[in-house]
């Protein structure tokens, strides 16, 4: 009997594994309850539960935050934390998950936690409205400015077809381990933002992106540091007008989190959640093509845990 077929047999019951995650239009999601969380999943999928119940489940079906944080390692975390809205829109991050996993790296006995965005409005103001630079706070963390280009440093994209080059904030390169937490949302330009586009916001000049093939450059800066832990947060979903959004009436409460090391397989399964394939989202095939990840959600174990 192979693993596949072990886990099959003793978890069935609970959850599917190894096959295709079923979304349906605002991120119906066809599964059972997960009985067990002991073993750890290529992908997890929770729904129905608060930000930091969520993370619990998920990162616990992953196999624990002492599987990606050692004791006396630094991390950084990189929400989203562009604009300077409230969460009620869903541009940034839910700062309740962004507090869950600082406080949790923590408890695992991280050195520090660092907290930056390169923000697009304001950076003090989007750090203040958007709830995420109190939650830094009263987690531990310590939230710092991407504002200024004397904090980047220029490093080489190798596998970069269309980005050979970016200067990226130098936490990402004093950094131990590295967790992206991007908020799900559609993006007038790269369709949606998850995990691949959320790296945007570590680097200083974002406008050669978007004047030389915008989903190629996202794809290959995905090859020069894929993040430890990818975790999208799909709690308030911006379903048009984004990224920054108009009003509460662009979003759609789903409730939803996705976990996963694979930025593409963690893309695709939010792109199912929002309601579109995979396939639709250029940057998610290139990324595929180009071996950063696997898009196709049959190959990964999936843990699928409905709270």
């Amino acid at each position: 009997m192979n693993r596949k077929e072990f886990l099959k047999k003793s978890f069935g019951a609970g959850l599917f594994l190894g096959t295709a995650l079923t979304f349906g239009r605002y991120g119906e999601l066809m599964a059972n309850t997960a009985g067990n969380n002991s073993i750890p999943y290529d992908l997890v999928a929770v729904r129905n539960g608060e930000p930091a119940e969520m993370y619990e489940r998920a990162i616990k079906a992953m196999g624990g935050i002492s599987k990606y944080v050692k004791p006396g390692q630094r991390v950084l975390v990189k929400p989203n934390i562009g604009w300077n809205v409230t969460p009620e829109l869903a541009a940034n991050t839910n700062p309740l998950l962004v507090k869950a996993v600082i406080k949790s790296c923590l408890e695992a006995g991280a050195s520090s936690v660092h907290v930056f965005d390169h923000t697009c409005d304001d950076w003090v103001k989007c750090y203040k409205t958007s709830e995420i630079e109190r939650a830094v706070k009263e987690a531990g963390g310590k939230i710092v400015s991407g504002d200024s280009e004397k904090y980047y440093n220029q490093v080489e994209v190798p596998q970069g077809k269309k980005l050979k080059s970016a200067k990226v904030h130098e936490l990402v390169l004093e950094s131990d381990v590295f967790i992206n937490i991007p908020v799900l949302k559609n993006h007038g330009s790269a369709k949606l933002t998850m995990a691949m586009k959320n790296l945007m916001g570590i680097v200083w000049d974002r406008s050669f992106w978007h004047r030389n093939d915008l989903h190629q450059c996202i794809a290959d800066f995905s090859t020069w540091r894929r993040p430890d832990l990818n975790i999208i947060d799909a709690y308030r979903v911006m379903m048009k007008n984004g990224p920054r959004g108009r009003s509460e009436k662009d979003v759609a409460t789903m409730k939803f989190l996705v976990m996963s090391d694979d930025m593409v397989a963690a893309d695709a399964a939010a792109t199912k959640i929002f309601g579109m394939q995979p396939q639709n989202v250029p940057y998610i095939n290139f990324a595929h093509d180009m071996q950063i990840g696997n898009m196709n959600l049959d190959d990964q174990n999936i843990g699928r845990i409905k709270m």
